[in-house]
């Protein structure tokens, strides 16, 4: 295949679909590599095994899915994934030690669509792909990038194919973007061509989930969609719950590595009860199991700077979760990496050359927000590592106060609402309107 105008994307998780479908608009052919073969829609896939567990989609994330594939929100209600639109009676959110007040969803902004990660993905697939000028190699593995004869640039990709018998072969393009996830070895890609790599920053966690399906029922909390319990440095212990398609709830319960969640029904149970917020356990201590439990560890938030390297090749650029990868219980992945798909279609507008350094640097503002957010959190506890400074101690001490108010505000829970949901940055929650209103409370 040749390499005029075309783009090679690295990986077919939600971040690699999302940076495809940003560049379908701008190259002549599109072509995502994958280890795995695609499964039927709504099953799980092999290489992502955090697929089974509860996903969130952030308000930002579905208003920019839905402007990249038009009807998304429909035709995914269409098969049973519920809507969220009526916080005040749809969404619990305990925090701080109490319940946030409830808000109405005065202008429409605030509805979210509760969707199944294995559901999502593999919609987005389907209509990635039906595009003509976009195309995916199944089981196939990326084993590095090919120098340009031009220095400093990319010119395509070394892959293997999995099929038996098949030989190494090089695929040339104009871009490769790496949504390799987590383990990406772009850094190591990057050394093996003379380049320094980027700094890495982590916020070590050591948190852990369980997470199993449930049968959900029209009488279960007066019809509410969406439980958060938040893990606080006093109760260190939490869940989400959230209906999904197929008349099911899926719940995740956490606690800290030293206090898994138990894998079996009577521990799991305790486990529930012990929340600081009883909504949980009074669902499940009654509701069918539809799944076994599914175990996983939260190691660390993890950030790769390539926003600060002076030097980078020119053809190659790094995306979604190999860029940052957060804490899932804060439900920020699948958005930021829309975020992103944004900021490269923005990039690419003005021009190819230099584009890293651009894309890299816009990349890192949409970042920084969540980023604050997730850190800030989780240094929150003693058992986190990371560097704790004045401006996070500040931060957390405003927060734990800003979260009282919440409890009688429904103003200050439907700004801190905005911004968990990626509406609005973090600054917001200092503006005068605010600040009175957690200061008098």
């Amino acid at each position: 295949m040749a390499g005029q105008n075309h783009t090679i994307v690295i990986g077919a998780s939600m971040g690699g679909l999302l940076a495809a479908r940003a560049l379908a608009d701008f190259y002549q052919e599109v072509t995502l590599i994958e280890r795995d073969a695609f499964p039927p829609i709504g099953e799980n896939r092999k290489g992502v095994p955090q697929g089974r567990h509860t996903h969130a989609l952030l308000l930002r994330g579905g208003e920019i899915l839905e402007g990249f594939f038009p009807g998304l929100t429909a035709d995914l209600m269409a098969q049973g994934a519920p809507f969220l639109d009526r916080p005040e009676n749809e969404l619990i959110w305990f925090d701080g030690g109490g319940y946030h007040a409830r808000f109405t969803n005065e202008d429409g902004r605030n509805g979210a669509l509760m969707v199944s990660r294995p559901l999502l993905e593999g919609y987005v697939r389907q209509r990635l792909l039906a595009l003509l000028n976009v195309c995916a190699i199944q089981q196939c593995d990326a084993l590095g990038l090919v120098p340009s004869e031009r220095a400093g640039r990319v010119s395509g990709v070394r892959l293997l194919r999995r099929a038996e018998g098949s030989a190494e072969e090089v695929l040339e393009a104009d871009l490769v973007v790496d949504a390799s996830g987590r383990g990406s070895r772009a850094p190591k890609w990057l050394e093996e061509m003379g380049y320094t790599p980027p700094e890495e920053e982590r916020v070590t966690v050591n948190l852990a989930g369980v997470t199993r399906l449930y049968r959900r029922r029209p009488e279960h909390l007066n019809g509410a969609k969406a439980v958060i319990v938040t893990l606080s440095p006093e109760r260190k212990r939490g869940a989400v719950m959230l209906a999904q398609e197929g008349e099911r709830w899926t719940l995740t319960l956490i606690g800290f590595a030293g206090d898994a969640p138990p894998q079996e029904e009577e521990g799991f149970l305790a486990f529930a009860r012990s929340l600081a917020a009883p909504e949980v356990y009074e669902v499940i201590k009654d509701a069918k199991p539809l799944s076994n439990f599914l175990p996983y560890r939260v190691r660390a938030n993890e950030r790769r700077r390539y926003e600060r390297l002076t030097r980078f090749p020119e053809g190659f650029l790094v995306f979604g979760d190999a860029l940052c990868s957060f804490n899932p219980i804060y439900g920020q992945g699948m958005s930021v990496a829309a975020m992103e798909a944004l900021d490269l279609q923005d990039e690419l507008r003005r021009g190819s050359e230099g584009l890293w350094r651009r894309f890299f640097r816009r990349a890192a503002r949409s970042i920084d927000i969540p980023w604050q957010i997730v850190v800030s959190g989780d240094l929150r506890f003693p058992e986190a590592e990371g560097k704790r400074t004045p401006a996070i101690h500040f931060i957390n001490a405003y927060m734990a106060r800003l979260h009282r108010a919440a409890h009688r505000d429904p103003v200050v829970a439907r700004a801190f609402n905005d911004v968990a949901s990626l509406l609005a940055p973090p600054q917001s929650l200092m503006r005068p309107g605010i600040l009175w209103r957690v200061l008098r409370g």
